[in-house]
């Protein structure tokens, strides 16, 4: 896929946007997908197009895609009127995210306040969870899962394929058992009647 190689004004933004939401059937607009930069890096962008659509609709849904790095810059956009977020991690554990994102300029305490200040701003909130058998479904990445959905009061877990060489994630990570994802989404359900998963944003009407 070809790349733009520009920063988009907000009119620009709004030429796209605004007539999905305004007309598009469960419409919903995402800001950033994980394979074209941090979107929080261009939080006053957002912030400006997010406010001038819904200056100019309540309807549709506004997301943001997003590795959590500058929770006070989510903070505004949900100010602004983002309705939900998706902050993507491998693990709930510190040592393993590290391990595996290799965090510059951010930690992995601010993600995890991301999702935090994201739910006491009101806004549907969800992780974007890389799945590998054999290390997610492990007892201690399961204990962490309950930990950290306890802590953020997490709406939706979106799991997904973690493509990755296995011999060189298990080396990276270390070598366990895992308890299979079947049984782990089963433990996870029981713990948290109310938990959604899924492979998609959701719109507001599925919120």
């Amino acid at each position: 896929m070809e790349r733009i190689k520009f920063v988009p004004t907000v009119d620009e933004v709004l030429g796209v946007a605004l007539s999905h939401l305004e007309e598009a059937e469960d419409a919903i607009v995402s800001f950033g997908q994980g394979c074209e930069g941090e979107p929080l890096m261009q939080w006053q962008l957002l912030q400006k197009s997010i406010r001038k659509l819904r200056e100019r609709t309540d309807r549709g849904t506004i997301n943001l895609n997003t590795n959590g790095s500058f929770p006070d810059r989510l903070t505004k956009l949900c100010d602004a009127g983002l309705d939900s977020v998706r902050i993507t991690l491998n693990s709930p554990h510190r040592e393993y995210y590290n391990r595996y994102h290799q965090p510059k300029g951010y930690t992995f305490g601010k993600v995890i306040k991301s999702l935090i200040k994201a739910k006491e701003k009101g806004i549907y909130t969800s992780i974007n969870l890389l799945v590998f058998p054999g290390f997610t479904d492990r007892k201690e990445e399961v204990k962490g899962l309950i930990k950290l959905i306890r802590k953020t009061n997490l709406d939706l877990i979106q799991m997904r394929n973690l493509n990755i060489d296995p011999d060189l994630y298990l080396k990276a990570m270390g070598r366990g058992k895992g308890m299979g994802i079947s049984k782990m989404v089963d433990i996870l359900k029981k713990e948290f009647p109310s938990l959604q998963f899924g492979y998609f944003n959701r719109t507001k009407e599925k919120f």
